[in-house]
């Protein structure tokens, strides 16, 4: 076992000890709740605003229709919606999750390290978070450490990290110690999920299984996937040029890699609002803002509202 697991293992035993005080506090801090967000209405985009930041409900034009809790990043799907808040204190984040219908939290789970990426499966029953437990940049290879983990709203299941998961690269099982993980994205079945995994100063494109709690690698050089709507593609990161990310577009039946006609460097997890097009978060002498571009390299970037971390609202199974 590793330091890292040692030490979160030591994390999670203290907060079970002392659950009566420290998550009665955690749920009695400032929360706005979930507002007055319709996340039974498909088709708007929730971001996360680029002022004090909470979420916020939008149409695809950039209409402001509703705002919601205090997030650094969010993710929203068919009716239920995960919020990363960070917190003062030894456990510096935390995932909150609001359904359809009601203004409170349904689950709240503390978390160790600072915000980083947040998703919610098609069925809307699964979420996942990362977060950065030191460092603060993707491309300090090997100066970084994340965790990623998940949480069943159906029956409360917790996995509070990946690296629990057995990992097989290029055939062969991968045991180094020095592996992280970022970026789960869920496919429809409530079972496949992908992520990135970094080791040795390289990183791979991964397929989990839930089931078998299991992770094989697919390809390299692919980071913060997003699986498209009919999970056949993944729109992802690339690292060019050494020190810098292009968003791609890799077709998992024929391995086929197109790189989208956003140029910028961009790290973020990109969103797909549609089949068609991709969304995601850039910042420049503007600060952040939300852009679309389309899926298959055409075309050019439109901007889209101030803000970060795209999703799409979609309907309640």
């Amino acid at each position: 076992m590793n330091v890292r697991r040692v030490v979160g293992l030591v994390v999670a035993t203290s907060l079970i000890a002392g659950a009566g005080g420290l998550v009665a506090w955690r749920s009695a801090s400032t929360d706005r709740g979930s507002g007055t967000l319709d996340l039974r209405r498909p088709g708007t985009v929730v971001t996360v605003s680029a002022g004090e930041p909470h979420v916020e409900q939008l149409t695809r034009d950039g209409e402001h229709l509703a705002d919601g809790p205090d997030c650094v990043r969010a993710a929203v799907a068919a009716g239920t919606l995960v919020c990363l808040r960070g917190l003062p204190g030894p456990f510096s984040s935390e995932v909150r999750v609001y359904r359809a219908g009601g203004s409170a939290p349904v689950v709240t789970v503390p978390l160790w390290g600072e915000p980083s990426r947040a998703r919610v499966s098609p069925s809307g029953h699964l979420v996942a978070w990362t977060v950065f437990r030191s460092g603060d940049s993707y491309l300090q290879q090997g100066r970084f450490s994340t965790t990623a983990g998940l949480y069943d709203l159906r029956d409360g299941t917790h996995v509070g990290s990946l690296e629990d998961f057995t990992v097989v690269v290029a055939g062969t099982r991968y045991q180094e110690e020095d592996r992280n993980f970022w970026g789960i994205t869920f496919a429809a079945d409530d079972r496949t999920f992908y992520a990135t995994l970094a080791s040795r100063g390289t990183t791979w494109l991964v397929r989990g299984d839930l089931r078998n709690r299991s992770l094989v690698s697919i390809r390299e050089n692919v980071e913060c996937p997003s699986l498209s709507p009919d999970g056949t593609r993944v729109a992802y990161k690339k690292r060019v040029d050494g020190d810098r990310w292009r968003l791609h577009v890799l077709d998992l039946r024929t391995q086929e890699d197109t790189p989208l006609a956003e140029t910028a460097h961009i790290d973020d997890q990109p969103a797909w609002l549609d089949g068609r097009t991709v969304a995601y978060a850039r910042t420049d002498s503007g600060g952040a803002a939300v852009f679309a571009v389309a899926a298959d390299g055409s075309g050019t970037p439109r901007r889209l509202v101030d803000g970060s971390s795209p999703s799409v609202t979609t309907p309640v199974r």
